[in-house]
Formats: C-alpha cells, structure tokens, sequence
C-alpha cells in the first residue's frame, strides 16, 4: 500500500477516534435508546418545550451515530479494497478505493469539526449586525460588502436569511444592518466573527486613486430557545418608535413604525424596521433578550478565553481579521494566522477555513484551561 494512502486512512483513524471521544461512543447507543423511550412516552407532549428540546438532542445524537458508523464501515470496506485490487494487480480498482479514501478523510475531518460545536447555545439561530466604523463612505461601502460576504456564506450553507433591520449610507453602501440566520450550528459557526473587520484597498470614491483603510465591526449572538427564560423588567427598557431610513423605493415606511429598545443597565440598543410596529417590536424584544443571553454565556468564558495564547486572544470588540486588496492580496485572521491570498473568493462567502482555524483554537484553549484547573 503507498505511503499516500496509508497516511490517509490513518487521518481518518484518528478523525474517527476523536468523534469517538466527543460524542462517547461507548455510551452513545444507549443513550440513543433511553431518548428513544422517552419520546415513546405518552406524557412527553404536556411539556412541548421539553419535548422539542429531547427531539433535538435525539436528532443529533442519531445523526452522529449514523455518520460514526458510516465512516468506519466505509474505511474498512475500501481499505480492504486496495489490499484486494493490489495483490490483483487491478490498477483501475485501486484508483478508485483511494480516490473513496480521500472523499472519505474529507468527510471524516468535516466532521470531526462539526463535533466541536458542542456549546451551550451553537445549534441556534443567530443575530448578525454589521456596523460602519469612522470613515464615512469608503466604512459604509465596507460595511455592504461583509453584509454581502455572510450572506454570500450562509445561502453556501443552505441557512435562511432574514433582513431584521438596515440602514443606509449617505452616498454607499450601508451604515448599519441586522440579519436573523436560521439553521443547525448558525450560531456556532458565526460567533468567532464578532470583532472589527479592516479593509485595505484603492478607493473607489476617491478621484486621486489613493490607499485607504476601512474599519467596520460585526457582532454575532444567538437566538435564545423558548425554554430559556430571560426577563427583562420594564422599567429597564426604553422603547422608541422612528420612521426607518432604508435604501428606498417601495421599502420606505411612511409610518413611525420602526423600533428601538434601550437596556438602560448595560446601554444595548437593539433595532428592527422591516415589518409593522407590533412585528418590530417583537423582533427588537427577541434580540435585546439575545444580546442579554450572549452577555451571560461571554462571561462564563472569560476565565477560559484570558487563557489562551496572546495572538489568540484579540477580545471582543477589537481588529481580528485583515482584508488587504492593495498592494498585494491577502486576507489574515489575526487570532489564528489563518491567511490567503483567495481575496475575492473570500468576499464571496468561502469563511469555513477561517471559522474553523479559530473553532480549534477556541476547543484548544479551552481544553488547556480545564486541564490547569484540575491540575
């Protein structure tokens, strides 16, 4: 068997053996059936909060089953295959067993990933708000474009996008902008994007054709579950109605039916403009009490992120990645090292290298934290 193909069916050896750990395989099965019996049960249904809550976890747990035992069913099977095809001397027949190989690491390391967003709140729905930093036109038009580029990644992702509010640019782009993204893990793959996003690049606005630098920043929290009680007093909460300032034409309101809460306690203001005053109110509640939730969950993880590397470790609210589109091409992740120099293929939505290189590192620190305070 060639060196290529044994490293390859090691890799996925050891993507499955750390499936394995993250979802206990040992245990899985059973765990499986106990679910099982508990929906079979006549009384799960008097509490549906309950009830959807177990057919989520009884989903996924299947789902991870299903794909444990696919991928180490389909190791051995072609596998076997080469040995076979090689003592046969079937070329043709071996080409084919590793190219499955291949396509199978590829799913295995997929995978593998996926199973790292285990956290409190990363199979939720998210929030997305972009904002224009100082720098009038050129943030604003910054602004658009890394509207358009997670956009661009969650139709990729086969996530439903809704616009909760926007608004617009003096001249360009836009000033600000809230996105509900609705899908398994929408949260867990969006939340290591909050930060400040700087762009490099010639101006397009300006006649003199210099370099400028953009600055605008992202914020990413999750969608808060039905069973998860956040309450939020009254007296805590300004409410004010605006007449929204979107791009124009039939999207205009001509009411004061845009909304605006206030959390005076931590200074939140929270938006919605795209629906009747009753809707946006809604919406504006749902995401104040989102914000809220982050918030919390944030603050679990503080001992935990202060740990990990100084690089790794850019904190909320400051510069993590690099968009350079002049003089040279390259997009880096600060936190990580993660770079490429596919500037337009990331613009275009392609973020899972970069996700993914701050998800391990996160699990990682995360890891090396617990491990100091057992220790």
């Amino acid at each position: 068997m060639r060196a290529e193909t044994q490293s390859t069916i090691e890799a996925i050896r050891k993507s499955l053996s750390l499936l394995g750990q993250r979802m206990d395989w040992q245990t899985a099965p059973h765990r499986l059936e106990e679910m099982n019996a508990m929906i079979e049960a006549g009384d799960l249904w008097s509490d549906p909060a309950r009830a959807q809550k177990l057919m989520r976890e009884r989903q996924a747990l299947s789902d991870a089953i299903e794909t444990y035992r696919r991928i180490d069913t389909d190791l051995s099977a072609n596998a076997e295959m080469v040995e076979l095809a090689e003592e046969e001397g079937d070329a043709e027949l071996v080409a084919e067993a590793e190219a499955n190989l291949k396509a199978l690491a590829e799913l295995a390391a997929q995978k593998e990933l996926e199973a790292l967003l285990n956290g409190e709140a990363d199979a939720n729905d998210t929030f997305l708000e972009i904002n224009a930093g100082a720098g009038g036109t050129e943030s604003c038009d910054w602004a658009a474009m890394l509207a358009r580029m997670y956009v661009r990644w969650a139709e990729k992702k086969g996530y439903e996008v809704e616009l909760i509010s926007e608004s617009a640019g003096d001249e360009a782009g836009i000033r600000s902008a809230a996105y509900k993204i609705s899908g398994h893990n929408a949260y867990g793959w969006l939340k290591s994007e909050s930060g400040v996003h700087r762009l490099v690049r010639i101006s397009p606005y300006d006649s003199a054709a210099r370099r400028h630098t953009s600055f605008s920043s992202v914020w990413v929290y999750p969608v808060v579950d039905d069973n998860i009680e956040i309450t939020v007093p009254d007296n805590e909460i300004r409410i004010d109605t605006y007449r929204s300032s979107g791009a124009g034409g039939q999207h205009v309101n001509t009411t004061d039916s845009a909304v605006r809460i206030t959390h005076l306690p931590t200074g939140i203001v929270v938006t919605s403009s795209e629906k009747s005053q009753h809707q946006n109110r809604a919406n504006a509640m749902a995401a104040l009490k989102s914000r809220l939730y982050e918030m919390e969950l944030r603050r679990r993880t503080e001992s935990i992120q202060a740990q990990h590397d100084a690089k790794g470790d850019a904190g909320w609210g400051n510069q993590i990645r690099s968009y350079v589109l002049h003089p040279y091409q390259m997009v880096k992740d600060l936190r990580t090292g993660e770079e490429t120099s596919d500037t337009q293929g990331v613009l275009d939505g392609d973020l899972d290298a970069f996700m993914a290189a701050t998800l391990a590192m996160d699990v990682a620190g995360k890891s090396r934290a617990e491990a100091q305070s057992e220790g």
